[in-house]
């Protein structure tokens, strides 16, 4: 870059000596863009954005360069968003003017009540609270969820977010009960699935009468999956027809099993801990499968429940210390969100004239 511009090769080495700059630099991949300001090819001060909120700022001295980090201001915008349903979440989103990025967030925190393929009805609502992120004037990226509400099958679920004192964010109901449930439902982003949970199903391979203990998710093959809870790895290796398995014990005397994987995230290791959510392997068709995807086990002191229909433990609600601030917090979102609801009522009601 510093000869194609015939700028001075001399500050170039001087300014890499720079403790700033020399972490700059050592991370530059093509398409990284440096603001560069000169006389006759001499540097007068030299600019790059490491990130969202910050940048390299050089400038030339009378003794020589200086580097600095600096801030790049942000401008946090409040946004609302309604839609109905027809066929998906998606569509709907996607009209209600909802980014890819949104939605999927949306969807990732209502995900332990509301299976997005299988539990969806025409006429299903939601209202949405979301952060746009501004800089210099422009709209720059979608920001966090606020509070969202889901209306389904006559289901009302609302989840407000909450930061803690170490920045984590969360989502609660507006009585401080976690959104989240101890285990995801499905552990897998599947097409469909291809076998439910059924004691009396007859195996596509052996032709005979044999117990399906599992429910089967069907997605491409190298698709992520994901540990339902959180949880310690107890077997990871092959079992006859389930293939390469990993099996995941969790407390109150629950594992769960993940079947005929194509290979195990490296992490994932017998004696290692897991968090919900942590890719644990990778959809395959090792072992009896005429198709890849994952056969999933849910057991309560060793007896196999159906994954789709057990009930599933809660996770624990917002900590005691924490709770007064989030009610404190909660209200005015939540009257936001109301009249904002109230809105789209009048709208409708308008349009309907």
């Amino acid at each position: 870059m510093f000869r194609q511009n015939s700028l001075d090769i001399g500050h170039l080495m001087a300014i890499a000596q720079l403790d700033e700059a020399k972490r700059r630099f050592r991370r530059i991949k093509p398409g990284d863009v440096f603001e560069v300001t000169h006389d006759a090819g001499e540097i007068i001060s030299l600019y790059s954005k490491l990130d969202l909120t910050s940048a390299l700022q050089i400038d030339r001295l009378d003794d020589g360069f200086t580097a600095k980090i600096i801030d790049r201001p942000i401008e946090i915008r409040k946004r609302h968003a309604y839609g109905v349903i027809e066929s998906s979440l998606f569509e709907s989103a996607a009209q209600a003017g909802l980014s890819d990025r949104t939605i999927m967030n949306v969807a990732g925190i209502f995900a332990w009540d509301v299976d997005f393929i299988l539990d969806i009805r025409s006429g299903d609502n939601y209202y949405v609270q979301y952060e746009e992120i501004w800089q210099d004037g422009e709209f720059v990226t979608d920001g966090e969820i606020i509070a969202a509400e889901f209306n389904n099958n006559g289901r009302q679920i609302q989840a407000i977010r909450f930061k803690d004192k170490e920045n984590v964010t969360d989502y609660f109901t507006p009585d401080g009960d976690s959104v989240r449930k101890a285990f995801i439902r499905a552990p897998v982003d599947f097409t469909r699935i291809s076998s439910n949970f059924n004691p009396k199903r007859r195996h596509p391979i052996l032709n005979t009468i044999r117990a399906h203990r599992g429910v089967d998710y069907a997605a491409p093959r190298g698709t992520p999956i994901k540990a339902a809870g959180d949880g310690k790895v107890i077997f990871r290796g092959t079992k006859s027809g389930y293939g390469k398995v990993v099996i995941l014990q969790h407390g109150g005397n629950i594992t769960t099993l993940y079947a005929h994987m194509s290979s195990y995230a490296a992490k994932a290791r017998v004696g290692t801990r897991v968090r919900q959510g942590q890719t644990i392997g990778y959809v395959g068709m090792t072992g009896l499968a005429t198709a890849n995807h994952l056969h999933y086990e849910y057991r309560l002191n060793g007896v196999h429940r159906n994954p789709r229909t057990v009930a599933l433990p809660d996770a624990e609600p917002i900590n005691a210390e924490y709770r007064q601030q989030f009610l404190a917090e909660a209200a005015p979102i939540l009257e936001e969100l109301e009249n904002f609801k109230k809105t789209q009522v009048a709208s409708i009601a308008f349009s309907a004239q």
